[in-house]
């Protein structure tokens, strides 16, 4: 018998499990060739295997999160962009159901094992690359981001714009300088009508400095909104953009999802899917009071 193995360890000064205080994503996902899919995983991730869907294609994502959260000193937000492949453990292969990628999106594996295999993580918060590095094996560098977002305080419409840069961390783990783009991606989501997906708890893995594999699910407390893409009329809904393909980021993701001549992706997006966090309060409009004073 197999004996229990130890939980990995939790450094001061963080806590867990991490309280997110608002949330707002978009994901990403392509149904790819399989073959560069597991060379990418056998070098990040090992212990891991690709999942296949439709014609044993492997699936990869793009996702964007903002997030707040409140500490003990004070409120943080933070952005980020996660580049995955949708992938279990080796071995699992007999506790797994056969599913369609749509059925995947739209959260139909109940044993959680399909999760999302981080190869790269880009981040503007010092403080949460440390967090995901220590805690849960990502793969984080620092960037910066550019964005414009579905908003109540903003026009209305559901497109998604998001600019992904390079930075540097400066000598007092303050973001540093813009060192340039690395990649864009849109998804114009307008008119669509999505469907409602129960995926969460969200397995994240990693693989820590030690070859060990770690998971750690990740709930959400309410339905994504899940986008089916593949129908040709929906082409273009999603689009990616590689500025720096020099970059390890780029690089993976120009062998993935790109047909190398532009730096745009050539195979199209199958589905889309968003979260945000319902608002818990509001400012109202001001009106004049009178007064007696003369308009």
């Amino acid at each position: 018998m197999t004996a229990p193995l130890p939980l990995p360890p939790v450094s001061d000064p963080f806590r867990l499990p991490f309280h997110y205080g608002a949330l707002h994503q978009v994901g990403i996902d392509w149904l790819v060739e399989p073959g560069p899919v597991r060379e990418l995983l056998a070098k990040h991730h090992p212990e891991l295997t690709a999942a296949a869907f439709e014609d044993g294609r492997a699936l990869v994502s793009l996702n964007y999160q903002l997030y707040f959260a409140q500490y003990a000193f004070g409120g943080g937000v933070t952005q980020e962009i996660e580049f995955n492949v949708i992938a279990f453990p080796r071995g699992a292969e007999g506790r797994l159901p056969r599913l369609s990628y749509a059925q995947y999106a739209q959260g139909w594996d109940q044993t959680k094992l399909l999760g999302i295999a981080r190869v790269h993580v880009v981040c503007d918060n010092p403080f949460a690359i440390r967090a995901g590095r220590e805690l849960y094996a990502e793969p984080k560098f620092p960037g910066r981001f550019e964005v414009g977002l579905p908003s109540l305080n903003g026009p209305a419409g559901e497109t998604w714009n998001i600019r992904c840069k390079a930075a540097a961390i400066g000598p007092d783990d303050t973001l540093g300088d813009d060192l340039g783009p690395l990649l864009d991606i849109t998804a114009d989501l307008d008119g669509l009508t999505p469907v409602a997906a129960n995926s969460a708890p969200i397995t994240g893995y990693g693989t820590d400095r030690e070859g060990r594999l770690l998971a750690g699910p990740m709930n959400v407390y309410q339905p994504y909104r899940w986008y089916d893409l593949a129908a040709p009329e929906h082409s273009g809904r999603a689009r990616l953009a590689v500025h720096a393909p020099e970059s390890d980021l780029g690089s993976d993701v120009l062998t993935l999802l790109c047909d190398g001549t532009d730096g745009t992706e050539g195979t199209p997006a199958a589905g889309a899917w968003t979260y945000q966090s319902p608002p818990v309060a509001a400012h109202n409009r001001p009106y004049y009071v009178p007064t007696g004073r003369r308009p």
